[in-house]
């Protein structure tokens, strides 16, 4: 009996894993929200959210996670942002380090600024996990557009963030 429940844990884990790794999150075509959020740590997240932002699919943008020796005049000139926008849609955020805080820190700046629809951007491997944070710390009904970027992800860091996903749902399901 117990070899029968171990095989069905370990096909249910190998599916879901392979399900992971081939049906990556995928870029958003269209779909306007009120902000743009960007959890740093990966390349091209933050010109996506410019991208957006400058295409007029939401009007402002929050970088969460952002080094607190950046200061935001640094931020503008290292991504050509111009004054007028940062100082009207632009805000850093510098609380966070990892993805529960980054989800923590968005959903403070959501609810200060009352934003019930956000476009989450992040790598295509991170998009579940970090979507999921979002909406675990996030007020009810909150519409979270996910925005992927694609990648070339590693065999090792799909495989670290499926267990990192599978983890962090365990540990929610005993309220921490």
């Amino acid at each position: 009996m117990l070899r029968r429940i171990v095989s069905v844990i370990l096909v249910v884990w190998a599916l879901g894993f392979v399900w992971f790794a081939i049906a990556l999150p995928r870029p958003l075509e269209d779909g306007e929200s009120a902000a743009v959020v960007v959890p740093t740590g990966g390349a091209g997240r933050i010109d996506r959210g410019l991208d957006v932002l400058e295409q007029g699919l939401a009007p402002r943008l929050f970088v969460s996670g952002v080094d607190r020796e950046v200061r935001p005049v640094e931020f503008a000139v290292e991504y050509e942002v111009p004054v007028a926008t940062m100082a009207c849609c632009v805000t850093l955020g510098f609380d966070s380090v990892d993805t529960r805080s980054n989800a923590r820190e968005i959903a403070r700046w959501l609810a200060v600024n009352k934003i019930g629809s956000v476009r989450l951007v992040t790598s295509d491997w991170h998009m579940r996990r970090a979507a999921w944070e979002l909406r675990h710390v996030a007020s009810g009904n909150l519409i979270v557009l996910e925005d992927a970027i694609p990648t070339r992800p590693s065999l090792r860091t799909l495989f670290l963030e499926y267990h990192k996903l599978l983890a962090r749902r365990v540990t929610a399901l005993f309220g921490a």
